[in-house]
């Protein structure tokens, strides 16, 4: 860990004490963090995607801003809140667009094979994932969370033993099972219902 990711913790500590000189000096040592995970979930959008990872991370930091005073505990937990919201503000953005735009492909997102096995399809919808998710929250939040800072948030296994109180080794257990049972939603969700 660098000495900026102490720093950050830190300023962490006193924004919530309410220092604007705090506030502003967080902003300029995490906006590439939360412009790198904003452009990780915009890489998966198509093409001509009315928002753009500049403007993801600008609303993104405003829900942030407007939480209040969040107990934040470092900067992993900050980053792992980051990733949510984001998630919170594309999945809004596609219900929004998908309430306007029946039946069009505006809301698929591409998947990354390696990430959670997905090799028979490229694509899947923004709102599918995210009702998997929250299934996958339902049966098991840990594994939920998981998924959410290491595939959307890019947060790496120790980041996320350490924000969660869990063993690097446990992350990774997790998140191979999450993984399996996300592949096994999705292809589900994929396949065509037989009326009876």
């Amino acid at each position: 860990m660098t000495p900026e990711y102490g720093e950050i913790t830190q300023l962490l500590v006193k924004m919530r004490l309410g220092s604007p000189e705090a506030e502003s000096r967080l902003l300029s040592l995490i906006y590439g963090e939360l412009r790198r995970i904003a452009a990780r979930y915009m890489r998966g959008e198509r093409a001509d995607h009315s928002l753009q990872p500049t403007a993801l991370v600008h609303e993104a930091y405003l829900r942030l801003h407007n939480m209040g005073s969040v107990d934040w505990q470092s900067r992993t937990h900050f980053l792992a809140v980051a990733a949510h919201t984001m998630r919170r503000i594309l999945v809004d953005h596609a219900r929004a667009k998908k309430a306007g735009k029946r039946g069009l492909d505006w809301n698929q997102v591409e998947l990354d094979v390696d990430q959670i096995y997905c090799a028979s399809q490229a694509t899947v919808d923004t709102i599918e994932l995210d009702e998997a998710l929250t299934r996958l929250a339902a049966f098991d939040e840990r594994q939920a969370k998981i998924v959410e800072m290491r595939f959307f948030g890019g947060l790496s296994e120790q980041e996320i033993g350490l924000s969660m109180g869990i063993s690097e080794r446990t992350v990774k257990r997790e998140w191979r099972i999450a993984k399996a049972w996300l592949y096994q939603e999705l292809s589900q969700a994929r396949q065509p219902q037989i009326q009876a």
